[in-house]
């Protein structure tokens, strides 16, 4: 069977030169007679490895050298209890901006370990857009301020970031990490799983500024301190080996692709294929307003269930699959991350329209 492309929010398709090197280096990884699967974390040829993919994740966006990269285990909801533990540590009062499922779960784990508060929601429109804020909205004495910068199931991404004035701002950037350049110096901290554009699940990167680190609260687990695993290099436990090798080669990828900007411009045209469809087509519509469109995750509707569903068994025939919208919110989603090729977005354009001409 031919490869499908693959339109799911995560885990992801990865890039097939990846896949097929890895394949290649599976029974033996560079001479060394063993697999990555197997060979001791401990090992010098292992500690290359890792070395390497924060070397090359380092270069892609520019992250200063007074911040602190891990790999980690957990997923990124681990994280939502992590960074309440490990910063909501000076007044306990953090600030959330809710636009989607994934920020409203960071804000409800948050309440259980101090003040947090909703400053500014998308919920009253199904979060369909990004809310505006200024600094008055943010409390002085506020811990940080947390954002989830690309909304999977929604479709928003911030464009611009809060005006949070001296309040460390914290990201999630599950589903648009490396998807484009980042100034990482605005953030105190960005996290996100790797499943969407950097790896397959089992790994999630924490890239933290240095002089945060080192106040997490004494019932803190140690797993999820921080300092911990800073200190150890992300060798404190057992790290998720295999997937930082997979990432070691994504990473590798990008950069001979051309860095995050020649990504940016990938990912660009890519959506814009797809949106300029959307907002042509009498169909299909997007359910995002215009100025908060993700380049990542599109979503989109028929105004009939039947017809959804049909497109979507049809779609999955034709080896366009995983276009099925999120439970909460149905209807259908194109997830077009960084290894979907543009070709793949521009044949399932072309059988939108024809599932379009056959069905009006």
């Amino acid at each position: 069977m031919s490869r499908v492309y693959n339109f799911s929010a995560g885990p992801s398709m990865l890039p097939e030169e990846v896949l097929k090197k890895a394949a290649d280096e599976m029974m033996d990884y560079q001479g060394c007679g063993q697999s990555v699967m197997e060979m001791s974390h401990r090992s010098k040829v292992y500690q290359s490895i890792i070395d390497e993919a924060e070397a090359i994740l380092r270069r892609l966006m520019n992250i200063p050298e007074n911040y602190k990269v891990m790999f980690l285990q957990g997923g990124a909801s681990t994280q939502f209890a992590a960074i309440p533990l490990n910063f909501m540590n000076g007044s306990g009062k953090a600030d959330y901006i809710i636009t989607g499922q994934w920020a409203k779960k960071a804000f409800a784990e948050a309440q259980k370990y101090g003040d947090a508060k909703a400053v500014a929601s998308s919920a009253d429109k199904t979060f369909s857009y990004i809310p505006k804020t200024n600094r008055s909205d943010f409390r002085e004495d506020a811990d940080y301020a947390y954002i989830c910068m690309n909304n999977t199931i929604y479709g928003t991404v911030f464009k611009e970031l809060p005006d949070t004035g001296d309040v460390p701002l914290i990201a999630d950037i599950s589903s648009c990490f490396l998807s484009e350049p980042i100034d990482v110096s605005k953030f105190a901290v960005i996290y996100g799983g790797a499943q969407k554009n950097v790896a397959p699940a089992g790994l999630t990167i924490v890239i933290a500024r240095e002089d945060l680190l080192g106040n997490a609260r004494d019932i803190t687990p140690t797993m999820l301190d921080y300092k911990i695993h800073a200190d150890n290099g992300s060798m404190y436990n057992t790290p998720p080996c295999y997937t930082i090798y997979i990432c070691k080669l994504v990473l590798e990828w990008i950069e001979k692709l051309g860095g995050l900007e020649k990504m940016k411009e990938r990912n660009e045209k890519k959506a814009k294929i797809l949106y300029d469809f959307l907002d042509s087509s009498k169909m299909f519509r997007g359910t995002v307003v215009p100025e908060d469109r993700s380049l990542m995750n599109v979503p989109f509707v028929t105004d009939s269930e039947e017809l959804n569903a049909k497109f979507i068994k049809e779609a999955t025939e034709l080896g366009f699959v995983n276009l099925k919208g999120h439970r909460t919110v149905g209807g259908m989603r194109a997830s077009i991350y960084n290894a979907m090729p543009i070709e793949g977005v521009e044949k399932l354009v072309e059988f939108m329209k024809k599932f379009e001409a056959e069905n009006a």
